[in-house]
C-alpha cells in the first residue's frame, strides 16, 4: 500500500496531538475516547485566505485540522479545540454539520463543547 498523499506526521506534530488528547481524556463528553490515529494537522495559510475561512484559526475536516499559523505559533487551546471537534465528528458526524445550518456557528452546541473542553483543561498558572 502507497504512503499517501501527506508525509509522515513529524514529531512535534504527533507530540502536539498526544497533548491535546491528554487534556480531552480528562473530560466525559462521549461513550469513548477521541481516536487520534488518523489525525494530521496541516499548517494551511492558502485556506484562511478564503471569504469564508477568514474568521478561523483553525478548522476541522475529518481527521485533518487546519491551521493559519504554523504549529509551532499556534497556542494548545486552539488544538484541543479542534480536536474535540475531530471527537465529535467521530461519534456524530452527520448531527454535527447539520447543526451549523440551524444552529449556525456563535451558539452551536458543538462549538460551545469544543470552547468549554478547551477552558475545563487548561492548567492555570
Amino acid at each position: 500500500m502507497g504512503r499517501g498523499l501527506l508525509p509522515r506526521p513529524s514529531a512535534p506534530e504527533r507530540a502536539a496531538i498526544a497533548r491535546a488528547k491528554a487534556r480531552l481524556d480528562r473530560l466525559d463528553l462521549y461513550p469513548r475516547p477521541v481516536h487520534i490515529g488518523r489525525v494530521r494537522v496541516l499548517h494551511a495559510p492558502w485556506l484562511f485566505a478564503l471569504p469564508w475561512f477568514r474568521r478561523f484559526d483553525g478548522y476541522e475536516a475529518g481527521p485533518l485540522v487546519f491551521l493559519r499559523r504554523p504549529l509551532a505559533e499556534t497556542h494548545d487551546d486552539l488544538l484541543v479545540h479542534e480536536l474535540c471537534h475531530v471527537w465529535q465528528s467521530q461519534h456524530r458526524m452527520i448531527r454535527m454539520a447539520l447543526s451549523y445550518l440551524w444552529e449556525g456557528y456563535e451558539h452551536n452546541r458543538h462549538e460551545i463543547e469544543a470552547r468549554y473542553a478547551a477552558a475545563a483543561t487548561r492548567e492555570h498558572a
